[in-house]
């Protein structure tokens, strides 16, 4: 079910245990050969996806194409929030949401910059109505539910999401092959492991000349379209516990 499709006396009719979720997504740089619309293309085709198979036991919102993205700005095609004002933003969703008679709040995130402030809005909303115990506010992103996509295609060489990268070409490859670029002779660009377990503050180009991170020589449509597959099963199975909370207990 659409949000933006729904009229307000049909909003209005929801029953408030209906998830509503907010798909967060990003306009940057990627790479030298994927459209700066990756996240929000990849993002979309997943909520389209899942939401046709949730049917009317969840609402989604657009997704939103503005993300927090300055980690990017040396490259072009970057268009960002800062972090305090994208946090700020996605308060103030949640409480428009919470207003309307929602109490379950869920964002579903494609891109990684988001990760930090959307773990954080959750955490600051619960705090400002920490009077309530019938609320459920809830943050993922997309590639960390625990798919390990190399166990059903052993030639799949990644082992975590990158940018740009093996993952990312071949979700576009298998959406809009016309948007991708020349890929299959660009370097590999390896993650690292800068100072784990301990987590290093890092811009983009820190780690990465040419803007991708990861194996993009690596992709194909095939890969592509198994990782939409194996990611939109895990975002159901996921959303299913959602719908299926009691609306008290700890446990999911």
């Amino acid at each position: 079910m659409l949000f933006h499709h729904l009229s307000a006396p049909a909003v209005a009719a929801l029953t408030p245990d209906t998830p509503i979720v907010f798909p967060l997504a990003a306009i940057e740089q990627h790479g030298q050969h994927l459209p700066v619309w990756t996240d929000t293309l990849l993002t979309q085709s997943l909520i389209d996806r899942v939401s046709a198979r949730m049917n009317d036991r969840v609402v989604f919102a657009p997704v939103m194409w503005l993300g927090n993205s300055h980690h990017h700005l040396d490259f072009n095609g970057t268009l960002s929030a800062s972090p305090r004002v994208y946090l700020d933003l996605l308060c103030s969703l949640m409480d428009n949401a919470i207003e309307q008679g929602f109490r379950r709040i869920v964002f579903i995130n494609g891109h990684g910059g988001n990760d930090v402030p959307a773990k954080q809005a959750t955490f600051e909303v619960r705090q400002k109505y920490s009077t309530r115990d019938d609320l459920l506010f809830l943050m993922t992103t997309y590639w960390g539910l625990g798919v390990e996509p190399w166990t059903c295609d052993p030639s799949i060489v990644q082992r975590e999401m990158g940018h740009a990268c093996e993952w990312e070409t071949s979700m576009v490859l298998a959406l809009k092959p016309e948007l991708v670029g020349a890929y299959s002779t660009l370097p590999t660009v390896e993650p690292g492991n800068p100072f784990r377990p301990g987590v290093r503050a890092w811009k983009t180009k820190d780690r990465t000349g040419p803007g991708h991170i990861g194996v993009p020589n690596a992709a194909s449509a095939q890969k592509g379209e198994l990782l939409l597959r194996l990611f939109s099963d895990a975002l159901v199975q996921w959303l299913d516990r959602v719908v299926a909370w009691d609306g008290s207990s700890w446990e999911g």
